[in-house]
């Protein structure tokens, strides 16, 4: 009897239980987002302007008002601009995806500029590093607002937010849509006038936040997009096996990186040989391509040789290439003679590698890691010494995850898409139909064999652009073509113009 009551007990304190509700495990508490407030000036054309710095994270929330994923920014602002409704404001980043905007920050915009050698003849070496006080700042035309996409710099997903939810192509442009319109509305500039200034991926960025800032119900008109190495449609940027069209965009660049290296075009200037090249991609290498083996051999091995004048290398190494030269290829080709490899974002650069009869660079990116120490040490000297900033976490300069779990669909998940090479100027046309104001300005380097200039012409002439709205710029130098000191100022000065033109 006593054993029958213990066991009515025990399964009656089960029961209870059973009842009793699960307590959901709680997720740990969100700090408040972190702001470093900082007081400058600057000297322009002779006039002191005082500024104030403010290097924070702002939090993006979801539809229940969580915080779910903090950008950090690093925002310029003219004092007392706050107060002054119409003063323009530039937002600014750069692309990867996954690259913070450390470069455009320390490289061209910023109040501070870290110096590498203008004639990419050495590579940065080690520390210290050269930084000086921007030559030609734009803070007496416009506020600054530098922004790390999440994943990038500081930014990062809190809280239940999930990496999936920024890290693709239309992600990535909601959110910064998002992060604009935030700041815009904390610093009460809805009616100032705004400037996108983005670069490389930050360009197919720039596109998606335009055509995103137009809806939500809360429609956003920019006055002008600086587009710097531009990357709208990827099939001209994209140099690989039977993608026709960037034989076409890269042979142009190809042919300004050999005259640079004095194998092609000697006795003319880089217009005039570039002029030329456009010339022949357009009248005679265009046809020859869409011939394809149609094209007979005595018109192939001419086309070689014309081909052989323009880019500086071998003639049967061109014709055994089927006319169509890979651009890696043509990295370890036009200098191999010398036992040297030229760089991918800048052809001016040149690395010695070790392995000398390779078909592609096995170090990597001269242009890259010439310059990647002495920007990464800079910005973060910066952060600390000038701007105050404390956090409890590493900056990203770069963050390699992220280009792998890249979401590339332009669609939503579950409707159907037959992949192809991204291209959103299609967005970029739409958004200059919609708003009679919007202008771009192009920059481009001679000398990228990323996102080559021929890519940047062959884009806008089409695809629903107003190109009667769109300046084309150029500069003797690669991606990054504010590394010379020339062209940098040569790009300040072009983009203090696009800013003051009405």
């Amino acid at each position: 009897m006593k054993q029958t009551a213990i066991l009515i007990i025990f399964f009656f304190s089960l029961s209870l239980m059973a009842q009793e509700p699960k307590k959901e495990s709680q997720d740990p508490p969100v700090p408040a987002p972190k702001s470093f407030v900082t007081e400058h000036s600057v000297n322009v054309s002779g006039k002191t302007i005082s500024y104030r710095a403010n290097a924070c994270e702002t939090y993006l929330k979801d539809k229940d008002g969580n915080p779910v994923a903090s950008i950090w920014s690093t925002s310029y602002q003219v004092k007392p601009s706050a107060a002054d409704e119409r003063r323009p404001v530039t937002f600014v980043f750069n692309g990867g995806p996954g690259s913070a905007s450390v470069w455009l920050h320390m490289g061209l915009l910023g109040p501070k500029l870290v110096q590498v050698e203008s004639n990419a003849k050495e590579d940065d070496g080690a520390a210290p590093f050269a930084v000086i006080n921007n030559p030609y700042p734009l803070l007496d035309l416009t506020d600054l607002v530098f922004i790390d996409p999440v994943g990038t710099g500081y930014s990062t997903v809190i809280g239940k937010g999930k990496e999936e939810d920024y890290w693709g192509l239309n992600e990535d442009a909601a959110s910064v849509a998002e992060f604009i319109r935030l700041w815009v509305t904390e610093n009460q500039r809805w009616n100032a006038p705004k400037y996108i200034i983005g670069e490389s991926f930050g360009t197919t960025r720039a596109a998606g936040v335009a055509h995103e800032l137009m809806g939500d119900g809360q429609s956003m008109a920019l006055n002008g997009i600086v587009m710097v190495s531009q990357a709208l449609d990827y099939a001209g940027s994209t140099s690989e096996y039977d993608n026709i069209t960037s034989f076409l965009t890269y042979l142009p660049s190809m042919a300004a990186t050999a005259w640079y290296h004095k194998k092609a075009g000697q006795g003319k200037t880089l217009e005039e040989f570039v002029e030329e090249a456009r010339q022949f991609t357009y009248d005679i290498y265009v046809p020859a391509l869409y011939r394809g083996n149609f094209l007979p051999e005595k018109n192939k091995k001419e086309l070689a040789e014309k081909m052989a004048y323009f880019i500086g290398l071998d003639a049967n190494y061109i014709e055994r290439s089927d006319l169509q030269v890979l651009i890696p290829r043509f990295q370890k080709e036009l200098l191999r003679k010398e036992g040297l490899t030229i760089g991918r974002l800048d052809g001016r650069y040149m690395g010695e590698e070790a392995d000398q009869v390779a078909e592609q660079p096995t170090l990597g990116d001269a242009a890259s890691y010439s310059i990647s120490s002495a920007y990464t040490a800079a910005l973060m000297d910066y952060f600390a010494r000038d701007l105050k900033v404390k956090m409890d976490r590493p900056y990203l300069t770069s963050n390699g995850k992220i280009y792998s779990k890249w979401n590339w669909r332009p669609v939503p998940a579950g409707k159907g898409w037959e992949p192809n090479y991204v291209n959103v100027t299609r967005k970029m046309g739409d958004a200059m139909r919609t708003n009679k104001d919007l202008k771009v300005m192009i920059a481009s380097g001679y000398y990228d064999l990323i996102t080559p200039f021929f890519d940047a012409e062959y884009t806008f002439s089409r695809n629903g652009i107003l190109t009667d709205r769109v300046d084309f710029k150029y500069y003797e130098a690669g991606h990054m073509m504010y590394t010379n000191h020339r062209e940098l100022e040569a790009l300040c000065n072009d983009m203090r113009s696009f800013l003051l033109e009405k």
